[in-house]
C-alpha cells in the first residue's frame, strides 16, 4: 500500500513539472529521479508508466523518457442515436428481453471515492491477499518448460486433478473443465443448461452477477426463498412442479447474501427433488476458502455426493486470492459435460496457460495453507468487530444471522426505511453500501443492505465506518425526518 502511495504521488510531481520541458524533451533519467525523489526504482519505473498510459509521456526502451507531443485535435463527436433502433427492433420477438443490467454487480466492482469506507467490496482487501505468494508463483510459472505455449483446451492436468481432489466424492480430473472465473463458469453453465425464455430457479434473495447472467441470456429467473438452513425445500418442489424449470442455481455454502449454509437434512432433498424434476443444480461453491477461523468442519460440496450427474459445481481460487487471479473450475458428469466444453471453447478458447501454471504453484506451496489460515482469523476478527460495532451504535438494523465464512452481513432495515435512500445518505456520510433490493429477482419481502468486512483495511476502519452510518441512519430513518 506505501509503495501504491508513492507510485501516486511521484507520477503528480512530475505531472506538475512537465511544462518545464519542450513537447519531445528528454525527462531526467531514472537513475536522476531515484536521487531527486529518494524514491525506489520500481517507484519511479510505475510512476513513468502511469504517465504513460495518460499519453503525457512516451518512454522509450535504452534511450529514457519524452514529454508526449500534443494530441491532435479530435474528430467531432458522430451520430450514434441510430443504435437505439438496432439494439432493440430484434428483441421485439423474445419471450425474455435480454438486456444487461450490470449494476447489482458493478457496486461490488467499482472503487469508492477516495476516503470513503468500502462496506461495498466484494473481494479482500489488498493487505489479505496474498500479492507475495502469487508474484512468486508467476515467476515459478513462467519458468517452468513450455508455460508460454497452447495450453489443453479443457485445462492443465495437474490444475483439474487438484480441483477435483478438492471437491472430492467420486469426481475425476476427466469431468473438471478450468475457467476464467466464477463469473464466467456460471454464465457457460446457463448458457449450456436452459433456452433462451426458459425459466430457472434461484434462492431469493441471490447473487445479482448471476441474476444479470440468466437475464442477458433470455432466461426468466423464478426465486424460492431462502432462510437460514439455505433453501426452502418444499418451496423448491413446488417450483419445479409450476414452472416446468430444469435448473437450479445455488449457494449451499455461506450464501450470498444471506451467509445461510444448506442444512444437511436438506441436502440429500435438494438432489432428490431435481433428479425427480429432471433437472439440473448449479451449485456456486464461491467461498469455501474463506471459511472463517470458528468455522468447524463445513460439508462437502454437493457434487461430491451426487453420483447421478445431477449436479454442474462452479469453484474459484479468485475470492481467496485477488480479484485479477481468475482461475475457476466447471465440473460436471454425464453427456452435460461436452455441452459445458463447447461452449466454454467458443467463448473463450482457453485460459491463458501462465495464469494456470501460476495457479498450481501457488496452490501446491507452503505458503497457500498459511495464507487460508491468516484469512480465516482474520475474517473473524473482522466479522465480530463489525457485527459488535453495528449492535452498539445501529440497534435498529435487524441481524438474522451472523455466518462463519464469507465477507459479509446481511442487515434487515427498519419497516418503512428504504434501502436505495439509506445506501445513498451512507455515500453522503463517507460509506459505501450494497443495497439489497438487487439480489431480488421479484419484489423483496422487506428492506436489506449488504455490509461488507473484506474489502477495508482492518478493524479501525469498521468501527470508522459503522459510526459514520449512525449519522446515516438517523437521517433517513422513519420518525427521524424533517417534515418541513
Amino acid at each position: 500500500m506505501q509503495e501504491r502511495s508513492s507510485v501516486d504521488e511521484l507520477a503528480e510531481r512530475l505531472r506538475r513539472e512537465l511544462d518545464r520541458y519542450s513537447p519531445g524533451g528528454k525527462l531526467p533519467s531514472s537513475r536522476a529521479l531515484v536521487e531527486r525523489f529518494r524514491v525506489s526504482p520500481v517507484t519511479v519505473s510505475r510512476a513513468l508508466a502511469q504517465l504513460a498510459a495518460e499519453g503525457l509521456v512516451v518512454t522509450r526502451p535504452g534511450a529514457g523518457a519524452f514529454r508526449a507531443r500534443p494530441r491532435a485535435l479530435a474528430s467531432p463527436a458522430g451520430d450514434t442515436s441510430w443504435q437505439e433502433v438496432a439494439l432493440s427492433a430484434d428483441g421485439a420477438a423474445d419471450l425474455v428481453p435480454r438486456s444487461v443490467d450490470a449494476s447489482g454487480v458493478t457496486v461490488s466492482l467499482a472503487a469508492p471515492p477516495p476516503g470513503v469506507v468500502e462496506f461495498s467490496g466484494g473481494y479482500l482487501h489488498p493487505s489479505l491477499q496474498p500479492e507475495r505468494a502469487m508474484s512468486a508463483a508467476l515467476a515459478r510459472a513462467g519458468r517452468r518448460p513450455g508455460a508460454w505455449g497452447r495450453p489443453p483446451m479443457e485445462g492443465l492436468p495437474e490444475l483439474r486433478e487438484w480441483f477435483a481432489r478438492t471437491i472430492g466424492g467420486a469426481v475425476t480430473a476427466a469431468e473438471v473443465l478450468i475457467g476464467a472465473g466464477g463469473q464466467a463458469a456460471l454464465t457457460t453453465a446457463l448458457r449450456a443448461l436452459a433456452p433462451p425464455g426458459a425459466p430457472v430457479l434461484v434462492e431469493s434473495p441471490t447473487y445479482p452477477g448471476m441474476l444479470a447472467i440468466a437475464r442477458s441470456a433470455g432466461l426468466r429467473p423464478v426465486p424460492v426463498p431462502v432462510d437460514p438452513d439455505g433453501v426452502r425445500t418444499e418451496l423448491l418442489a413446488d417450483a419445479f412442479r409450476a414452472t416446468g424449470a430444469r435448473v437450479f442455481v445455488c449457494q449451499p455454502l455461506f450464501q450470498n447474501p444471506t451467509g445461510a449454509v444448506l442444512a444437511p437434512g436438506r441436502r440429500g432433498d435438494v438432489l432428490r427433488i431435481a433428479r425427480d424434476a429432471g433437472a439440473f443444480v448449479v451449485e456456486d461453491d464461491f467461498v469455501r476458502r474463506l471459511a472463517h477461523e470458528d468455522a468447524g468442519p463445513l460439508p462437502r460440496p454437493l457434487a461430491a455426493d451426487d453420483p447421478d450427474g445431477v449436479v454442474v459445481h462452479v469453484g474459484s481460487l479468485t475470492k481467496a486470492t485477488s480479484p485479477s487471479f481468475r482461475v475457476s473450475a466447471l465440473a460436471a458428469r454425464g453427456p452435460v459435460l461436452e455441452r459445458l466444453r463447447a461452449i466454454q471453447v467458443v467463448d473463450t478458447f482457453f485460459v491463458p496457460r501462465p495464469l494456470q501454471e501460476a495457479a498450481l504453484e501457488l496452490v501446491g506451496s507452503p505458503a497457500w495453507p498459511r495464507h487460508l489460515r491468516t484469512v480465516a482469523a482474520e475474517l473473524r476478527a473482522r466479522r465480530d468487530a463489525m457485527t459488535s460495532a453495528l449492535r452498539l451504535r445501529l440497534p435498529e438494523l435487524a441481524l438474522p444471522h451472523i455466518p462463519s465464512g464469507g465477507y459479509h452481513l446481511w442487515l434487515r432495515l427498519p419497516d418503512g426505511m428504504d434501502d436505495m435512500a439509506f445506501t445513498a445518505a451512507a455515500l453522503r456520510s463517507g460509506v459505501a453500501l450494497t443495497p439489497g433490493r438487487p439480489y431480488f429477482s421479484a419484489e423483496p419481502p422487506a428492506a436489506h443492505v449488504r455490509s461488507s468486512f473484506a474489502a477495508v483495511a482492518g478493524t479501525e476502519e469498521i468501527a470508522e465506518g459503522v459510526r459514520r452510518l449512525r449519522a446515516a441512519c438517523d437521517e433517513v430513518l422513519p420518525g427521524n425526518r424533517s417534515t418541513g
